[in-house]
């Protein structure tokens, strides 16, 4: 079983750019960013439960980790940055602290690095519970309102919270509700040590709205990027922003084959 994608073609000897959406998203999220990094070969994926992969399930963060790993085997992808944002980052950094051969760096934007304390992750898990009960019982219309009315997207004009409520609202509720808990936060691991001892570069993007992950951001690395004109959804909101940012990243830490 492998992860539904799309490849682009890039420069040969390049490493690939492997994009990973975030909860309700697509492969097509990161397409506007992505195609502005033509000289790299990028991989677009659909995870589980959203978009072409929404007949996949799984039960936990390992069964994730080997179903990304089997897909970048099929598609003979052995050198490979990850860019992931959200549920897409919280993936991309457990991923990389199992620091699998051919990695060779991590961009996250807007990822969680886990919660340390039981209390906050019986309370995440509560709320995820809550949630994913809504995502299959409500009109996707209803539940993506309210989702896009919590603090973390307070930045978000009505017009822009329509937008995202109308795309969001073409996924199927019960498959995203087991994606969500699957991932939730309360049974991600706290990756913070693990992702300072890995071998390879980690950037962190946060829009400069974001003021929850801006500050979370300096627990995850050294290399920290504000992304001007941006909330949450940095990428969607600044898209030139965001690609400046990574184009400048790769340049920085590429740049002996760019």
């Amino acid at each position: 079983m492998i992860l539904k994608g799309q490849r682009c073609a890039g420069r040969r000897l390049q490493p690939w750019l492997v994009f990973l959406h975030g909860f309700s998203g697509d492969l097509c999220e990161w397409q506007e960013v992505g195609q502005t990094l033509a000289e790299f070969p990028r991989l677009y994926l659909d995870l589980p439960g959203h978009g072409g992969s929404a007949g996949i399930a799984i039960s936990a963060f390992a069964d994730m980790d080997a179903l990304l790993l089997a897909t970048l085997k099929h598609y003979g992808i052995a050198e490979y940055w990850l860019v992931g944002y959200s549920l897409g980052a919280r993936v991309a950094m457990f991923h990389a602290c199992q620091q699998p051969t051919g990695l060779q760096g991590l961009v996250v934007e807007g990822g969680h690095p886990g919660l340390a304390e039981s209390a906050a992750r019986n309370a995440r898990e509560a709320a995820d519970r809550e949630w994913a009960t809504r995502f299959r019982q409500q009109s996707l219309a209803e539940v993506f309102d309210a989702w896009y009315r919590q603090p973390v997207f307070a930045s978000l004009s009505e017009t822009q919270r329509a937008a995202l409520v109308a795309l969001r609202s073409q996924n199927n509720g019960a498959t995203l509700a087991a994606m969500l808990e699957a991932t939730s936060l309360a049974r991600q691991p706290d990756l913070r040590a693990a992702l300072r001892a890995v071998s390879f570069p980690v950037h962190y993007l946060y829009g400069e709205y974001d003021s929850k992950f801006a500050a979370l951001a300096t627990q995850v690395s050294r290399h920290c990027h504000a992304i001007p004109a941006a909330g949450h959804n940095a990428h969607r909101e600044n898209p030139v922003g965001v690609a400046t940012a990574l184009a400048r990243i790769l340049r920085l830490e590429i740049k002996d084959t760019l």
